[in-house]
């Protein structure tokens, strides 16, 4: 663990013991970037009737619970520790408000209907120009019912694991680390699967994946990387998710 400043244990130490407001404020105004970080990664899969200010809001939520629960003498990093809280709490938040319209998710259910019949008439997989044009609506439509549909499914595993721990299970300590040898071998297997279809990707594609999930940069901070527009950057994301929808969007998501 990197060991705080003098004056940062100080700040740590009278926001523990006394829970002294100052302290307190320093702390979120010093780890307020943070909120900043994971709304944006996160906003960039929701639709525009969400609003940042919104997200931020529940960001914020779990940077004051990271705040009030934070142990200083464990081995773990505030900000560990605090990315967790802030980004569970905007996906509870957001699962609690239905941030998805009715219409949206009709619109994502009716775009996969017609996925499924134009890639039949074409025998092979279509982009998201041939179903834009199919369906006469553009591109960034394609692109957007994309994402919200995913990010969708994301937020409704979530909430049946979440609903699947408290069902008549509270004897049970579970054990988080350690998979079953079936899910052991579920996860090997999507990750096989995974990994082959990135390979088809073209490699700015490929490349946007993987600053994105694995480097864990804004889309934003993409884009100055590749001086591309941030708009760009997330068609790229958009589509790229488009050409992966049925791995993740299927097999993945049936976990």
């Amino acid at each position: 663990m990197v060991q705080p400043t003098l004056d940062e244990q100080k700040i740590w130490t009278s926001w523990i013991e006394n829970r002294d407001p100052e302290a307190g404020d320093l702390l979120i105004k010093k780890y307020k970037s943070l909120v900043n970080y994971h709304a944006q990664r996160i906003s960039a899969g929701l639709p525009k009737n969400v609003s940042k200010d919104e997200i931020i809001s529940l960001g914020m939520i779990g940077l004051f619970d990271a705040l009030n629960k934070f142990d200083i003498n464990r081995d773990l990093k505030f900000d560990t520790y605090a990315s967790f809280r802030i980004r569970g709490a905007i996906l509870d938040g957001l699962r609690k408000e239905d941030w998805l319209p009715r219409s949206a998710r009709e619109k994502a259910k009716k775009m996969e209907s017609q996925v499924e019949k134009l890639e039949q008439k074409l025998m092979r997989h279509a982009t998201p120009e041939e179903l834009a044009d199919y369906m006469k609506v553009s591109v960034d439509d394609v692109y957007q019912t994309v994402q919200e549909h995913f990010f969708s499914n994301l937020l409704s595993i979530n909430e049946q694991q979440d609903q699947d721990e408290t069902d008549g299970k509270e004897f049970v300590i579970r054990d988080d680390r350690t998979m079953t040898p079936e899910q052991t071998a579920i996860h090997s297997e999507l990750i096989d699967d995974l990994v082959k279809n990135i390979q088809n990707l073209n490699e700015k594609e490929q490349l946007v994946l993987s600053l994105f999930y694995t480097e864990e940069m804004t889309l934003t901070e993409i884009g100055e990387m590749l001086n591309l527009s941030t708009s760009r950057i997330s068609q790229i994301h958009s589509r790229a998710l488009f050409k992966l929808r049925k791995l993740l969007s299927s097999e993945v998501l049936n976990v």
